[in-house]
């Protein structure tokens, strides 16, 4: 067989069998038209239909941007064309698009290529477009449409996890992303972000240390309440790419931008840091610091507070004291914890467990390490909430004891006091849980993950109204965070609450397109479409949530309610049973 190298566009229509179930001749009729009008537009960008299949199509083009114009004017053409028809005949498809190899055999095409189309069609919203990171490399800065990172997939039959992006083009929010591709509003007071330090060492264990030194000056800048600071994971988004300091200001609604690089050789150590305004690209100020290893840290402080004088020259010597921290001693346990953080971004069973281990070793090598108290309680925490239901008791206590071990070390430190809350509203205690979170914001009011367990724990505590706010503060701290998806099903949770359906299932969508999405958010997603009868697509949420979590159950769910869940309806019992949850 004949190999070559292609990009495919792969086509569908949602909820074709209900739209035939409703009326089969319109529905036919309009499919005809739809698939003529998509026709031209794929001959006018150079690509061929290869493969039809009732309501689905897959198309072959020799350049990607070629492709992604092509599926672009595809949704825009439809879209325009469905604001013609009533509600109930309006068709909305789904478009995936790949650059890969594949086999040709006559008029086929086969293999991986096609396949990963075709799965990235199905991540795609309805009337969205979804890309995989080998179109993202060959497009990026060549087309007008803003590409939005999903994450990473594990998807049917392929090996690999994809990296997905989202295409936004004229659409409100996008398709499927958490930035619409507007620019952000400024806000009043100075907003930064600090991008992920260059190793520049030619040595990956140093990647630990570059990370670490850009999410130490994150901590210590967001300690000061007039400055806006970018959470870690929305600034890491950038790490090993290049970015434009105007598409960064851009993208995270930010007007400085620190960046800076790490060399190591022998003993000795090099760290370059430099400041911009990030609207017109100039530089503010820049520094070169040379050091032995053993002054890793107080270079670190160095940093931080010259930026901070960079950008506010009148800052008082008290503020300046503030920026200062106190690092662990030890160069193994530093190493240990960046370890443990990557494990724990993982969000997987066995990544939570090893990190547990490492916060655990590290608490035991550095004890005087408060952040590292910290993640050891976050890690059970999060541990139960996903996996651990049988040692729920053991690992809340054993988190709740990690927790008030950092607190003792610094009372006035909000990552420990955030933590504790947490476990609190695990426990119930939600009264308890708000007084500490409001305590840790108090403390870091630049915090996102502090904005979203605010937000959640006033949900669950029976108050959705005032938890939107706060949700959407955390969203808007950090529009990339690892945990985003958890951040988007509260909100969704909380719109639930309020009988608010359909916004409901906009949230959720989201959340469940995004990275580490997580079952939860299939369920209320389900939940919100049986609420509005809408009882077909609630059935397909309900067959993805089930191949997520095949052991997912009925007996499960109910034990996972909480006093008062608006989930917990018999009605929807019914519904999630019809729709083939097992008891």
């Amino acid at each position: 067989m004949e190999r070559r190298l292609v990009t495919i566009l792969a086509a569908d229509v949602v909820g074709f069998s209900r739209l035939m179930g409703d009326d089969e001749e319109a529905t036919l009729a309009t499919l005809t038209a739809h698939r003529q009008a998509i026709d031209r537009h794929i001959e006018n960008h150079q690509g061929r239909v290869f493969g039809t299949a009732g309501d689905s199509m897959i198309a072959e083009f020799s350049s990607p941007v070629e492709a992604v114009r092509c599926a672009v004017e595809i949704q825009q053409d439809i879209k325009e064309r469905n604001n013609k028809l009533r509600e109930n005949h309006r068709m909305r498809f789904r478009i995936g698009v790949n650059l890969g190899d594949v086999m040709v055999a006559k008029d086929d095409l086969f293999g991986d290529g096609v396949n990963i189309a075709a799965r990235l069609e199905g991540i795609a919203e309805p009337g969205g477009i979804c890309i995989s990171g080998t179109v993202f490399d060959q497009v990026e800065g060549k087309l007008n449409f803003a590409l939005n990172d999903l994450g990473t997939h594990q998807v049917k039959n392929i090996a690999k996890p994809l990296r997905v992006y989202s295409v936004s083009f004229d659409e409100p929010g996008g398709a499927g992303g958490a930035w619409s591709g507007e620019a952000l509003q400024l806000p009043d007071k100075p907003s930064i972000a600090i991008l992920p330090f260059d190793n520049l060492s030619g040595d990956p264990e140093q990647e630990y240390f570059a990370d670490g030194m850009a999410e130490d000056i994150i901590t210590e800048m967001s300690r000061f309440r007039w400055l806006l600071v970018m959470a870690r994971n929305s600034s890491f988004a950038y790490k090993g790419k290049s970015p434009d300091m105007r598409e960064v200001a851009r993208d995270l609604g930010v007007r400085y931008v620190v960046e800076g690089s790490i060399r190591q050789r022998g003993n000795r150590i090099r760290v370059t840091a430099q400041l911009n305004d990030a609207a017109s690209g100039i530089h503010i100020w820049a520094e070169c610091y040379d050091r032995n290893l053993d002054d890793i840290f107080v270079v670190q402080d160095e940093i931080t507070e010259a930026i901070v004088a960079a950008i506010e020259p009148h800052i008082s010597h008290k503020e300046r004291e503030r920026a200062q921290r106190k690092p662990p001693s030890s160069l193994d346990a530093w190493g240990l914890y960046q370890r443990g953080l990557a494990a724990y971004y993982t969000t997987t069973e066995d990544g939570l467990a090893s990190a547990i281990e490492m916060f655990d070793r590290v608490n035991e090598l550095e004890p005087h390490f408060q952040a590292a108290f910290a993640m050891a309680a976050e890690s059970r925490v999060r541990y139960v909430m996903f996996y651990r239901a049988d040692e729920r008791a053991a690992l809340l206590e054993q988190a709740r004891q990690k927790a008030q071990q950092g607190i003792s070390l610094d009372p006035g430190d909000p990552l420990c006091l955030l933590a504790e809350g947490r476990v609190n509203i695990l426990l119930g205690q939600f009264d308890l849980a708000i007084s500490q979170i409001e305590e840790a914001l108090a403390l870091n009011p630049n915090y996102a993950m502090a904005h979203y367990a605010l937000g959640w724990a006033l949900f669950e505590a029976g108050r959705p109204e005032e938890a939107i706010p706060r949700l959407d503060n955390a969203i808007r701290l950090s529009p990339h965070d690892a945990f985003l998806s958890g951040f988007q099903h509260i909100r969704a949770r909380a719109s639930f609450a309020l009988q608010r359906y359909q916004e409901c299932i906009e949230w959720e969508r989201r959340a469940t397109h995004g990275p580490n999405a997580h079952h939860w958010a299939f369920v209320t997603f389900a939940a919100a479409l049986f609420k509005l009868d809408r009882e077909d697509e609630a059935r397909d949420v309900v067959a993805d949530l089930l191949q997520r979590a095949p052991n997912f159950s009925i007996s499960f769910m109910k034990a996972s309610f909480s006093v008062d869940d608006p989930l917990d309806d018999t009605e929807l019992i019914e519904a999630f049973k019809r729709a083939g949850v097992p008891e």
